[in-house]
């Protein structure tokens, strides 16, 4: 989707170190206040058990859809989004550690638009993690339909988005991966309210 020289992102969010909950409220902030891009929409708040390195805390994953400037050509857009995702992960003390460990806030780009975008990053928009230095930018994410983590958020802000390559909706590929993970895998903790997470109630027992 785009509207007057703009488009339609997604954007993942994940923090497991200290306050996490209130590292991904800020940066949602931080997201909207981004130069020229709007805040559309902010997923629920989830727990999530860690992926690949299972020794460390489980980890608070959201999802935001912004307008952002679409840039002369769909692969300088998302490189002009994708530099600004790493300042602030910079800027919020994002520290160099091994792949799938600990993070003060991780951004990534799930979707932008209705475009397929493969291109080489630059130095400023790479990773400080020296094994994914090299990797190209690709979007759609090309983790995001085997991750529950990233699924449950997305599927809040675009249940019926048919993203590039996938071929069905966010909402069917979520819940075919709910039924590999298990529904426990990723839990609903709190819904956004405009300025800050609200604390979902518990089901009653019994």
């Amino acid at each position: 989707m785009a509207t007057a020289g703009r488009v339609r992102a997604y954007v993942g969010l994940g923090a497991n170190i200290g306050d996490a909950a209130g590292a991904l409220a800020a940066a949602v902030h931080a997201l909207a206040a981004l130069p020229g891009v709007r805040l559309r929409g902010v997923s629920r708040l989830y727990v999530t058990a860690p992926v690949g390195v299972l020794d460390q805390p489980d980890f608070h994953n959201a999802a935001v859809s912004l307008d952002v400037p679409a840039g002369p050509d769909p692969a300088t857009g998302a490189i002009d989004l994708l530099v600004a995702l790493k300042g602030l992960e910079r800027g919020f003390g994002r520290q160099v550690r091994q792949r799938w460990g600990p993070r003060e806030v991780d951004l990534d780009i799930l979707i932008f638009g209705r475009h397929a975008i493969a291109t080489t990053r630059p130095p400023q928009g790479r990773s400080d993690d020296p094994a994914k230095a090299s990797l190209p930018l690709v979007v759609p994410h090309r983790d995001a339909p085997h991750r529950l983590f990233v699924l449950s958020p997305l599927a809040d802000l675009a249940p019926r988005l048919v993203p590039p390559f996938w071929g069905e909706t966010v909402a069917s590929v979520a819940k075919r991966q709910r039924a590999i993970e298990g529904r426990d895998a990723v839990r609903p903790i709190a819904t956004w309210d405009g300025e800050r997470w609200i604390a979902l109630q518990e089901p009653p027992l019994g």
